[in-house]
């Protein structure tokens, strides 16, 4: 019988991940195509360490926001609906006019939509911002823009980080002096005590019978 060599399966670890910033131009991207490109950057799935139970994706820019259009005429067939929470609060918009006024809120819930359902799902959105605009607040992270459709290149797992050195000895911690010993304070005496000396004195106090 030959002995097959036994194989550890890879989980990332925090170490293993580190978080990059791409800028996605919206000008003229069909709405759902775009959305499934970002969600796969928000998952990780770009990455040869990706795992479905682990947030192992980038931060992704979307500019632009304005220019995204749909197609086959979704934007009369097309329908958003929120709940304000109150009874009859059902609002519904068609897309034609969120693309309109709000074109950054139909990119966000069309991205939503394609990423996990859960508690993991919501801590990926958080890597996401979407900009009307060609302008983004985000110069000091240098991000690289990104074509729709294309890889983002894998440079590897970071490198370890190797602790820091003291350049100089501690000097070590003074000692503290010892506590000095309390006095020990006479115990108090309860209630019981009280009651039997007051007894053995009225004993003694009492007249003795004759005999």
């Amino acid at each position: 019988m030959i002995a097959m060599p036994t194989t550890r399966t890879f989980s990332p670890k925090a170490r293993h991940i580190e978080r990059r910033w791409y800028v996605v131009d919206a000008d003229g991207a069909v709405l759902g195509r775009l959305a499934s490109e970002v969600a796969k950057i928000l998952r990780g799935k770009h990455k040869p360490i990706f795992a479905p139970h682990v947030d192992t994706g980038d931060h992704v820019i979307v500019v632009n926001a304005s220019g995204v259009r749909l197609t086959g005429g979704k934007g009369e067939g097309k329908v958003y609906y929120r709940h304000s929470g109150y009874p009859g609060g059902l609002r519904e918009i068609e897309y034609s006019r969120l693309l309109a006024e709000r074109p950054a809120v139909a990119v966000e819930k069309a991205v939503r939509g394609m990423l996990p359902k859960n508690r993991l799902g919501r801590q990926m959105i958080r890597k996401l911002s979407v900009y009307e605009g060609p302008e983004h607040p985000h110069q000091a992270q240098q991000p690289e823009p990104l074509a729709l459709g294309t890889v983002p290149r894998w440079n590897g797992l970071p490198a370890p980080k190797v602790p820091a050195t003291p350049d100089a000895p501690s000097t070590p911690k003074p000692t503290p002096a010892p506590k000095r010993a309390s006095a020990t304070k006479a115990p108090k005496r309860g209630p019981a005590t009280k009651t039997t000396k007051a007894r053995s004195a009225a004993a003694r106090s009492a007249p003795q019978e004759e005999s």
